[in-house]
């Protein structure tokens, strides 16, 4: 039996995180008549978007296909400047969206979830937080996002540097002026790939520290007019991203279904030219057999390396900045606005870990196996304990007290993404086992808060008081989502995708890569079914 705390204000429904994915499920929680409360650790709703406020931070998915697609008032009121949002857009249109649905009175900021225990008696979570509050709940969905948990850099010393390091992940909110400044910039995955350009533009010289070159396509960001965002227009998006495994919008007929191999060169060459000129991630649709290791996989590589030398001036330059070693995919595919044309200016010098690592960082600057770099700041851009992070930091306890840190000792399993064994009236929102990170996050959001909130409401109207994934249904997810991964590029990279970005942590693919369309049926063929799968405990 668990020991739990004492119970403090009781809920139907406590969510952890204001994001994307706590606000939502707040709004459909209260329309069906649920009490419900949130808790967020920042002093401001946004997620994600809260926190990440460095210069350039910009989502990788369109605006108008990363906005909500539940209210038409929404639609109608709010207008998206550029193709990709900023930063401090995506955070106003989650405020917006807070106050639109008064969703504030529900929110409580300021607040860390040390602890989350389930009490077995009484069929119900008891969470404690930082400041000793105590609140149960019958149910408790984790909304912390997949991309929340900061990554502690392994670097030697990095205290001793004295001049100012800040993070990417936890970016001063008034923001920082670089101008006349010898700057350091340690990591090229997204957040330094969108940093690096603007930083460059103020600093007096940057170095940009590169452990790994990574595979990067344009964004081709560009101004937004009314008719990009208009009623027929997102109603047509949404449409067709429900059929495309990334989530994301095609017309018609305009994914190519020809395997790369079976056309000439000169047509592959064609095909990768239309989507590199398209810009965005969509470039990884290309061609059916491209995600699949072998000769296709390798023409999108000597695609993208030709990209890079076409881009760079300097061949030596090129050749460091171009990736090695894995395949296109394998790695968080980055999305950019001149960030290889930065290569080209006077004041940025480009230094290659590979071939002289760092050694510690020192008062004065950054000392690798060749050189000490003075600097007067550093930027660390160094990434995310992605997907089971979050989760980590609570001290989550289900059945018989067992922690889920010890639960997924050996790599996270879950039920649908949704769901772990053991854990009854747990959720997770975009958890380990869904396309999550391999999708439009707004849409996968979308349909795991539209599926726990189902949920709720059947357990309540056949009045069953808890639910939980069968030892036997998550195996049998598991090992489906291993399969369906195995012949892809993507368990074969070093990557935050599989954990090897974190010194420790089990190597396991996490995402689901069966794509959004096939996810989103094997979830509604388990609610059609009874909730095939879980074991429901009657009132």
């Amino acid at each position: 039996m668990s020991t739990v705390s004492p119970a403090g204000p009781d809920y139907d429904v406590i969510v952890v995180g204001a994001g994307y994915s706590g606000l939502y499920l707040l709004h459909q929680l209260r329309s069906r008549g649920r009490s419900a409360r949130v808790l967020e650790a920042a002093d401001g709703v946004g997620g994600t978007w809260y926190w990440n406020r460095y210069p350039g931070a910009r989502c990788d998915i369109e605006s108008v296909e990363y906005a909500f697609s539940f209210s038409e008032e929404l639609d109608k009121d709010w207008r998206w400047n550029e193709r990709y949002s900023a930063q401090p857009d995506i955070l106003a249109y989650l405020n917006t969206v807070a106050d639109t649905f008064d969703l504030r009175r529900d929110i409580q900021l300021n607040t860390t979830v040390s602890s989350a225990c389930y009490d077995e008696a009484a069929h119900r979570w008891r969470l404690v937080t930082q400041h000793g509050e105590r609140l149960s709940g019958q149910f408790c969905v984790m909304a912390t996002g997949c991309l929340s948990k900061p990554k502690t850099p392994d670097i030697a010393r990095l205290d001793s540097f004295a001049g100012p390091t800040y993070y990417t992940s936890s970016w001063p909110h008034q923001g920082v002026d670089f101008t006349g400044q010898r700057v350091g910039v340690i990591g090229t995955g997204s957040s330094g790939v969108q940093a690096i350009p603007l930083i460059a533009e103020q600093a007096a010289h940057l170095h940009v520290f590169q452990r790994t070159a990574n595979y990067i396509v344009p964004a081709h960001n560009h101004q937004l007019t009314d008719e990009d965002q208009s009623q027929e227009e997102l109603a047509a998006r949404r449409s067709n991203a429900l059929d495309c495994p990334l989530g994301v919008a095609f017309e018609p007929g305009e994914l190519n279904q020809v395997p790369a191999m079976e056309l000439t060169a000169e047509q592959r060459e064609a095909e990768f030219e239309r989507l590199w000129r398209r810009g965005g991630l969509t470039m990884m649709l290309a061609f059916p057999d491209l995600l699949l290791e072998g000769e296709a996989n390798e023409a999108a590589a000597a695609f993208l390396r030709k990209k890079i030398k076409e881009k760079v001036r300097d061949p030596a330059v090129a050749e460091i900045l171009t990736p090695k070693g894995f395949p296109v995919g394998s790695k968080r595919l980055c999305v950019d606005t001149n960030y290889y044309e930065t290569f080209n200016r006077n004041n940025v010098t480009l230094v290659d870990l590979a071939a002289t690592p760092i050694d510690r960082v020192t008062p004065a600057g950054v000392h690798t196996s060749a050189v000490e770099i003075e600097l007067d700041a550093l930027v660390m851009a160094t990434g995310f304990d992605a997907m089971t992070g979050a989760l980590a930091a609570v001290d989550i306890r289900g059945r018989g007290g067992v922690a889920l840190n010890q639960a997924w000792a050996e790599g996270p399993r879950t039920y649908l993404g949704l769901s772990v064994a053991g854990f009854p009236n747990l959720f997770t929102v975009t958890g380990p086992g869904s396309p999550s990170v391999l999708s439009n996050m707004r849409l996968s959001i979308e349909q795991h808060v539209q599926w726990i909130s189902d949920c709720i409401e059947y357990l309540s109207e056949h009045r069953i008081v808890s639910i939980e994934a069968t030892d036997e249904a998550q195996e049998s997810w598991v090992a489906h989502a291993a399969e369906v991964a195995a012949p892809t590029v993507y368990p074969r990279g070093a990557s935050w995708y599989t954990g090897t970005n974190v010194p420790g942590k089990p190597r396991v693919f996490m995402p689901y890569i069966g794509g959004v369309p096939a996810y989103r049926e094997a979830c509604e063929k388990v609610a059609a079914e009874g909730y095939r799968g879980f074991a429901l405990t009657p009132a």
